[in-house]
């Protein structure tokens, strides 16, 4: 079902913030914080967290360009949403992976009821320092929201200024660099590819643009979005597992470095608990694949596939690969997902690698709801997209960690995160500087 498009140029030109605000549904987020979000309430509901906006682009003084005002507005309104009677019903039935009634009715009954809860803002040398804190239930799903909004107010920004017609040829060029991306990915013959670009989309209607374009250009190759809404009104899968939080605040919750060693393997237990065998995607990274995958339990060499996330995509995919050969698994019945920072490129050099020895998928991001690179005739450089996270920082009243394969993504404080590399090792993790 294609859905109406609209003319992205006149709308923004003429916007209002009753016709136009940046969050338009609790919805309006990705699945895999969902799909946390039931694991979180069933068994770790009550754990005290805070996350935290960080900005990896420290040079960007966000502050500076983005009104305080309009962005505690957006904010605000978001904590006014809640679940309708309609999204309720779409969710109670839907079939998700296969599945009908992934979502209990004890689950969705406390989540009509639920709403985003306060938050602390200040500004600290040009940047929004923007807490969120609470029981984990509570607080996990402002990241979305959080970084939506922020992205797309850069993006408002940047163009408030531009003329009618200075827009449409922005987004004429915009539209065209993303359809040659299309036809280049439409030769890759049974690519399986999906869209993961809410986090840091240029804005929520040229998301809706980019998923009408991928559906037409290259069919049944594109098979979903990780955005719950647009899944939803568009009647696509939702695509989409797990993600770092779960290990970073299990770790906290360990009360040895044996625990804390055991830690990544124990939430995905619970995971399991969760889902009853389904969903069974492995995210290796958080620690450093290298060591999640010496010390796995055999079970988990019985998952259905892993998502590489912070390596290099030919070095982690073999690196699997090999592991599961070395368990006497088939990797040709396993399914690899390839995350981080694709670009056309990287995926066309990561397909041919792989095509035919596993079954592959991509989740294309920010360089599918954001590439404005050289498409405005001012070439502002407020329209290209900031490595901006919404972090865990801390849980059960400690710091947490994340190391990653790449040290330059690793977060909390410098004593933590060394310890975490002297416990979990550093073998095979790199120092990559990061782009988005």
């Amino acid at each position: 079902m294609q859905p109406h498009m609209t003319d992205i140029a006149t709308r923004l030109y003429n916007h209002t913030f009753k016709l136009d605000p940046i969050i338009r549904s609790i919805l309006d987020t990705d699945i895999y914080k969902l799909l946390m979000l039931q694991t979180i309430w069933k068994e770790f509901k009550d754990v005290p967290v805070t996350f935290s906006l960080i900005n990896r682009n420290p040079s960007v003084r966000i502050a500076d360009e983005v009104d305080k005002g309009e962005l505690i507005e957006q904010l605000d309104h978001a904590r006014t949403i809640k679940l309708t009677n309609k999204e309720y019903i779409w969710l109670a039935g839907n079939t998700f992976y296969g599945k009908k009634r992934l979502f209990t009715e004890e689950f969705l009954n406390w989540f009509m009821d639920y709403s985003l809860p306060e938050y602390d803002l200040r500004v600290e040398d040009g940047q929004y320092r923007i807490d969120f804190s609470g029981s984990w239930a509570d607080v996990t799903l402002w990241e979305i929201p959080s970084l939506s909004i922020i992205s797309e107010l850069r993006a408002r920004t940047a163009l408030s200024s531009v003329g009618r017609f200075e827009l449409d040829v922005l987004y004429a060029r915009a539209k065209a660099k993303l359809w040659e991306k299309v036809v280049r990915l439409k030769a890759l013959p049974g690519l399986r590819i999906a869209d993961f670009g809410t986090r840091r989309r240029h804005g929520f209607l040229w998301q809706r643009w980019c998923i009408a374009a991928m559906q037409e250009g290259l069919g049944d190759s594109f098979i979903g979005t990780s955005n719950v809404l647009m899944a939803m009104e568009l009647d696509l899968d939702a695509i989409g597992t797990n993600a770092h939080e779960l290990p970073m605040v299990q770790a906290t919750l360990a009360d040895s470095d044996e625990a804390l060693l055991q830690s990544p393997y124990s939430v995905l237990q619970s995971w399991q608990r969760t889902y009853d065998g389904n969903l069974l995607i492995v995210l290796p990274d958080t620690f450093g694949t290298t060591h999640f995958l010496r010390n796995a339990p055999e079970w988990i060499s019985g998952w259905s596939g892993c998502r590489i996330d912070s390596k290099d995509p030919v070095e982690g995919g073999e690196e699997l690969i090999r592991w599961w050969q070395e368990r006497g698994q088939d990797p040709r019945e396993k399914l690899l997902i390839f995350s981080d920072g694709l670009d056309v490129d990287s995926i066309e050099r990561t397909y041919h690698h792989f095509h035919g020895r596993v079954r592959l998928g991509f989740g294309w991001g920010t360089h599918l709801t954001n590439d404005f690179r050289d498409c405005t005739p001012t070439a502002n450089e407020q329209l290209r997209a900031l490595s901006l996270v919404c972090k865990v920082t801390g849980a059960n009243g400690r710091p947490t960690v994340k190391l990653s394969d790449n040290l330059f993504k690793a977060s909390g404080p410098p004593e933590e995160v060394e310890r975490y590399k002297q416990l979990f090792g550093t073998e095979n993790v790199g120092r990559e500087v990061l782009g988005v």
